[in-house]
């Protein structure tokens, strides 16, 4: 039995409840448990027909949706491995992952899709609709039976560091996680409750995401999901969630927007607020007795009204991709809606680390999680082993090799790895600037610093390798004498080999579409670096 088997019994289990509510604005359209087994089995039918044989590889491209799921499931359950790919890549990168991985089928949600992909298919690979798997009118529902090593999937990594390689994950890997995920999962939520209302608007093609989707399908659980970032606001007011995903920049723009809508606030609520916060950063031994007042009255009265705000049933938050700032976990905890951070990376199935409610620790990602061993080289780079590891990169066994050795995988994260196992993320070591002076630089927490002077500041990118001195690109409503005088008040708080000597405003912000972040919010440094080599170029001068 696999955690196919279990996800399929699951549906069947829930019959005509719902199991997936897609939020189209503020519109629910729910698909039953009953339906989507019932969709799986023609999905699968089609596949038979289509004579693959297991291990085949099966390319997934479309947004987040209810059948998206019901095609992954059908996908594994005929023992090909899904390539789940993300809908709004350049087709030609998506046409290198296909041929890379030697795919020979891709399922795509629209004919929009399919013909912007047509043009560059590999030899070997076509393509069909959605539609075509659903109408199947053979089914199939023989007993799904996975070996703990079968691949079930290859993941493409996001590439921010060079070509993106396909992450080959098994059964075993999976099993593994989701018994993890689901247990942590208990612990966090209300107990005694029959089920959560969870919501969903990150990309399912990414490990985290698919783990959550896992997660909920395995526990029968319903789950309401995003089908259009622009309606963000209202899907979630919506679905009215007692948990969620989330990457930091979404953290931050809430934060930022109920901060700025404070501070518009006139009279004592901007004064409360003020006060509160400020005591609140304080031991108590510290505090004026006028903040404290203003704390007690805030969480009374102000802090249960800004958090309904933001989500009437919301009980916390999970936050991975990348470490989330200290400072904004802290005031989502104030508001009473405690941020539970993950870390992991699409190599470790998703998860090295999880926060314990018992035992949360602002700024870090949490300990490991059970049968995941840590340790950290000479070099700070953290090193893991355990049941979450990948089997390695498809079709790229030298690649596999250096960062698998003795059984440890080398992640490339600089951490610091405290004695009771918690585990704070410093930077990426392939990110680390090396400037003239010889010092090793870590570009993640000044980027961190200068947006936290600055809310306007949206993006931020240190700059300096190999140069006399840093500098930095930055986007976001600011002027630049608003953003020399941004850069004074960080500098203050740094040794001078970290100080921004200048910094650049750019008036388009990085984005997945303009290649400039991946799909999952993170910078694509080169990228960067190549589109704005005169401006870089022009600061040195």
């Amino acid at each position: 039995m696999s955690f196919i088997s279990d996800i399929l019994r699951a549906a069947q289990a829930r019959d005509a409840q719902p199991l997936l509510i897609e939020m189209h604005g503020v519109k629910q359209l729910p698909l039953s448990g009953r339906a989507f087994a019932s969709a799986v089995a023609r999905a699968r039918g089609y596949l038979k027909q289509y004579v693959l044989a297991p291990g085949d590889r099966v390319a997934l491209l479309g947004p987040n949706a209810s059948h998206w799921a019901v095609i992954d499931l059908a996908i594994l359950a005929q023992g090909c491995v899904c390539v789940p790919l993300y809908a709004r890549q350049d087709p030609k990168q998506l046409a290198g992952m296909l041929a890379d991985c030697g795919a020979r089928l891709v399922v795509c949600a629209d004919e929009d899709l399919q013909a912007a992909i047509a043009p560059h298919l590999p030899e070997g690979c076509t393509t069909v609709l959605y539609e075509t798997l659903l109408a199947s009118e053979l089914t199939c529902d023989d007993a799904v039976v996975e070996a703990p090593d079968a691949p079930v999937t290859i993941i493409y990594t996001s590439g921010t560091s060079g070509e993106p390689k396909g992450v080959v994950l098994n059964a075993g890997n999976v099993d593994y996680m989701l018994d993890v995920t689901v247990e942590r999962i208990a612990r966090m939520t209300t107990p005694g409750r029959s089920e959560d209302r969870v919501f969903h608007y990150l990309p399912f093609c990414f490990a985290g995401s698919r783990i959550m989707l896992w997660s909920q399908l395995r526990r029968g659980n319903p789950l309401w999901m995003s089908t259009d970032l622009g309606h963000l606001q209202d899907e979630m007011r919506g679905a009215k969630p007692h948990y969620f995903l989330n990457v930091p920049v979404l953290l931050e723009r809430i934060k930022n927007g109920v901060e700025g809508k404070l501070a518009a606030a006139k009279g004592p609520v901007q004064a409360i607020y003020k006060r509160a916060v400020t005591a609140s950063r304080q031991a108590r031994a510290e505090q004026k007795p006028v903040d404290r007042a203003a704390l007690t009255i805030a969480k009374r009265v102000l802090f249960p009204r800004v958090k309904k705000l933001i989500g009437e049933n919301l009980e916390f938050l999970v936050c991975g991709s990348a470490p989330l700032s200290a400072e904004t976990q802290a005031w989502f905890n104030l508001l009473g809606i405690p941020v539970y951070q993950v870390y992991g990376l699409t190599e470790t199935t998703g998860i090295v680390t999880i926060d314990d409610t018992s035992n949360v620790r602002i700024g870090r990602v949490g300990h490991p999680v059970p049968g995941c061993e840590l340790r950290v080289s000479q070099e700070g780079e953290l090193l893991c082993r355990g049941p979450n590891i990948f089997a390695g990169y498809f079709g790229r066994a030298e690649a596999t090799a250096e960062v698998l050795r003795d059984g440890w995988f080398h992640t490339g994260d600089q951490v610091e790895l405290e004695a009771d196992g918690s585990l704070k993320i410093i930077g990426r070591l392939k990110d680390v600037i090396v400037p003239e002076s010889g010092h090793n630089v870590a570009p993640q927490p000044i980027e961190d610093r200068l947006q936290r002077a600055a809310p306007s500041i949206e993006q931020a990118v240190v700059l300096g390798h190999g140069r006399p001195f840093l500098t930095a690109l930055v986007t976001g409503n600011i002027t630049p004498d608003q953003l020399d005088s941004v850069l004074a008040q960080v500098n203050q708080a740094l040794p001078h080999y970290q100080r921004l000597r200048k910094a650049q405003l750019i008036t388009e912000p990085f984005t997945p579409d303009n290649g400039m972040l991946t799909a999952n919010q993170k910078l694509r440094r080169k990228a960067i670096e190549q589109r704005y080599r005169d401006t870089i170029e022009e600061m040195y001068r």
